[in-house]
C-alpha cells in the first residue's frame, strides 16, 4: 500500500516560514511528477508547486517568489519551504503524486492526509 506521509504544518505569524515534508511510504513501480496542494477553508484544492522528474517545477501563483519545491527522486521525498507567510497562506496543504504502482496499474493520482498550516496575522 502506498502512503504520502506529510509532517511538518503548524502555526506560525505572519511572514514567518515553515518547512513542510512529504515522504513516499512504500514503492511504486514509476513516480513522474511529486509536489504539493493546498485548500483553505471554503475554498476550492490549487496547486501550491510540482517538480517533475527530470526537474521541471510549477509554481502556483500564490507560491511563486514566496515558496521553494525541492525533491530527492532517490529517497521519493518532496519539501516545500515557505517563506514570508500571509493569512491568505492558511489551509491544509496535501502532497500529492503521479506515478503507477506497478506494471499492471494505469497511471493515478495520490495524495496525502494534508498537513494545517495556520498563518496568524
Amino acid at each position: 500500500q502506498v502512503q504520502l506521509v506529510e509532517s511538518g504544518g503548524g502555526l506560525v505569524e505572519a511572514g514567518g516560514s515553515l518547512r513542510l515534508s512529504c515522504a513516499l511510504s512504500g514503492s511504486m513501480f514509476s513516480i513522474s511528477v511529486m509536489g504539493w496542494y493546498r485548500q483553505g477553508p471554503a475554498k476550492q484544492r490549487e496547486l501550491v508547486a510540482t517538480v517533475t522528474n527530470d526537474a521541471n517545477i510549477n509554481y502556483g501563483d500564490s507560491a511563486r517568489g514566496r515558496f521553494t519545491i525541492s525533491r530527492d527522486n532517490a529517497k521519493n521525498t518532496v519539501t516545500l519551504q515557505m517563506n514570508s507567510l500571509k493569512p491568505e497562506d492558511t489551509a491544509e496543504y496535501f502532497c500529492y503524486t503521479r506515478g503507477r504502482i506497478n506494471v499492471l496499474r494505469p497511471t493515478g493520482d495520490y495524495w496525502g492526509q494534508g498537513t494545517q498550516v495556520t498563518v496568524s496575522s
